[in-house]
C-alpha cells in the first residue's frame, strides 16, 4: 500500500519545522490569513524556509495558508517567504487559483457539509483538479478557514476516495484518530493542524510515533 502523504500546518517556528521535518513530514503549513493565531510574517516565515532548504533535496515542500486576499499580497508574500505552494482556503475562484499556480502550486481546500452531495463534491473536486489544484478536504464551520478541530462526515471522503478522486484530507485529525482516518477514508494525503497544537498556537508536537507518514 502507498504511503500516506502528511502535511503538518500552524508552525511558527523553525525548530518545531525542523523537528516536523525529521519525523518525515512532506509539508510544512505556514499560515498567512489574517487575524488567525498561528499567523506569522512573511519574513519570519523565510528564516523557516530557508532553514528547511538547508536539509537538501529531502525537506518538506514549504506552504502558505491563505483565505480570500487579494491576488497581489499572495503573490507578493510568495516572493518574499520564497514558498513553493500555496494553499487556498476560502472561496477562492477556479480563475484565481490558475492565476496563483503561475507562480506555484496549489493547494484548494474545499469545505464540506455533512449533508453534502457526492455528485456535486466529486464534480467540485474535478473542476479544481483540472487546473492543477492538489485538492483538501476540511468541515465547514462559519466563519473559519480551516483549524477548527472539527472533523466532517469521513464516509463522504470515503466514498470520493472509492471514486477515484484524489485529496488531502482535514478537520479535527489528533494522533488519536488519524490512523482510522487513514484505514476509512483512504485519502492521498491527511494535513494536520490544531490537533497538534497547544494553547499558544504553536504546533509543538509534530508526528513521530503518534503519526506515522508510512501508515496508510
Amino acid at each position: 500500500m502507498s504511503r500516506t502523504t502528511i502535511k503538518i500546518c500552524g508552525v511558527r517556528h523553525s525548530e518545531n519545522a525542523l523537528v516536523a521535518a525529521e519525523a518525515g513530514a512532506d509539508y510544512i503549513g505556514i499560515v498567512f490569513v489574517p487575524g488567525r493565531r498561528r499567523r506569522i510574517e512573511p519574513s519570519a516565515a523565510r528564516l523557516i524556509i530557508d532553514r528547511l532548504s538547508a536539509i537538501g533535496p529531502e525537506a518538506p515542500s514549504s506552504v502558505g495558508l491563505f483565505g480570500d486576499q487579494p491576488l497581489a499580497e499572495v503573490l507578493d508574500t510568495i516572493a518574499v517567504a520564497g514558498l513553493d505552494v500555496v494553499q487556498l482556503c476560502g472561496e477562492e475562484s477556479v480563475e484565481y487559483c490558475r492565476a496563483v499556480g503561475d507562480h506555484a502550486r496549489v493547494i484548494k481546500v474545499l469545505h464540506v457539509k455533512n449533508d453534502a452531495p457526492i455528485a456535486e463534491m466529486g464534480n467540485l473536486i474535478d473542476t479544481y483538479a483540472a487546473v492543477g489544484c492538489t485538492v483538501t478536504l476540511d468541515s465547514q464551520v462559519a466563519g473559519l478557514h480551516g483549524g477548527t478541530g472539527e472533523s466532517f462526515d469521513w464516509s463522504i471522503a470515503a466514498q470520493l476516495a472509492s471514486s477515484g478522486r484524489s485529496f488531502m484530507l482535514a478537520g479535527g485529525l489528533t494522533p488519536d484518530n488519524v490512523s482510522e482516518a487513514i484505514s476509512v477514508v483512504k485519502p492521498w494525503g491527511v494535513d494536520v493542524s490544531s490537533g497538534v497544537g497547544t494553547k499558544s498556537g504553536v504546533s509543538s508536537h509534530p508526528p513521530g510515533s503518534e503519526i506515522d507518514p508510512r501508515k496508510g
